[in-house]
């Protein structure tokens, strides 16, 4: 089933008959504004930095360059055409070093603007060392001009992605990003009233059953409690947590106190779906990883990353309040490459 908007916008063709324009995109068949700003300010609140992606993949091309550039120095400086690489050895290592503390500027700040830009002035060097390598006639003019080339070509490809960091307005996703806090938003829809959702999840000690790397929530006052985490190498963290906001069947909003050793802060809102489908689950999270930025990337390779985990435990959740438990396929048990035949290990969230 679905709606559709009719509208009759004639006008003559030189035929003389008529054709419809325009009805697709015309006022009569536009939503109305009223409608869509609800999905128009999470949309403005959902808006990334943009250029993120090609910034991620140049810091890794730096990571690389400047590894090989310092650990074989002289290849490196016989593959852009230089004779006397031996003698070059140690400015092609600076160079290297130059271009691995780029890399790791631009992975570990939440916005490597800045990182970029010194990655440009970088290419600019480089450039003009290659113009006094083209101007020795002892060298391999060939090869300096294939190097040239791909510097060109990478030069392109960080002003592309500088100006598009230094493009973006500010906004609420990014508002702490250069502080390294990281904020992730998710949603899902539970089979159940707003009200038994609220009231299970207001009970903070119910939450251990649903988020996995949650060990134990005991509530000390009435606005506060005390968090117990997994962490990775079978530590463990602790920190308190001060409830900011509680509005009965509709929102909790919490947020990690000043002494925490980690700081994290959230809002969880609970709103009836459409076609009394249950209720829709929404959590927006702020959390500011031990290694910021860095660390979220290397938490993504074991499924740590704050917006898998809030993923998972939604789903968890979502399962808890249909069906009274949560099911695990064989794929939850052991993750990655495995025998097919399950084990009789019981499993833990």
């Amino acid at each position: 089933m679905g709606a559709s908007i009719e509208t009759s916008t004639n006008t003559m063709n030189g035929d003389g008959g008529s054709a419809a324009i325009g009805t697709a995109i015309g006022e009569q068949a536009r939503p109305r504004v009223s409608t869509t700003a609800r999905y128009q300010r999470i949309a403005n609140a959902d808006r990334g930095t943009g250029g993120e992606s090609l910034a991620n993949f140049l810091g890794v091309f730096s990571l690389g360059l400047g590894l090989a550039q310092m650990i074989a120095p002289e290849g490196m400086s016989k593959l852009v055409g230089i004779k006397d690489a031996e003698g070059n050895r140690g400015l092609m290592r600076a160079l290297g070093a130059r271009e691995f503390s780029n890399g790791i500027a631009i992975l570990s700040r939440q916005q490597p603007e800045k990182a970029m830009w010194s990655r440009v002035a970088g290419d600019a060097i480089d450039l003009a060392l290659l113009g006094k390598v083209m101007a020795n006639p002892e060298n391999s003019r060939s090869r300096a001009l294939f190097a040239t080339a791909n510097v060109l070509a990478v030069t392109a490809l960080d002003v592309m992605a500088a100006r598009t960091l230094s493009m973006q307005p500010r906004t609420v996703a990014n508002e702490g990003a250069d502080k390294g806090i990281i904020r992730t938003k998710r949603s899902i829809t539970v089979g159940k009233s707003p009200e038994e959702c609220y009231a299970f999840w207001r009970n903070f000690e119910n939450l251990p059953q649903f988020m996995r790397h949650l060990e134990s929530v005991t509530v000390t006052g009435e606005r506060r409690s005390h968090w117990k985490a997994k962490a990775p190498a079978g530590q463990t963290v602790e920190w308190d947590a001060e409830t900011l906001e509680d509005r009965p069947n509709e929102l909790i909003s919490w947020r990690s106190t000043e002494d925490a050793d980690v700081y994290n802060a959230g809002t969880v809102r609970f709103q009836k779906a459409p076609g009394d489908r249950g209720t829709e689950v929404r959590v927006e999270l702020e959390y500011k990883p031990p290694l910021g930025k860095l660390g979220s990337k290397v938490a993504m390779l074991w499924r740590e990353e704050p917006g898998q985990q809030v993923m998972d435990d939604l789903r968890h959740f979502k399962q808890v309040m249909e069906t009274g438990e949560i099911l695990f396929s064989d794929a939850t048990k052991q993750r990655g490459m495995h025998p097919a035949q399950p084990d009789d290990k019981p499993v833990e969230l």
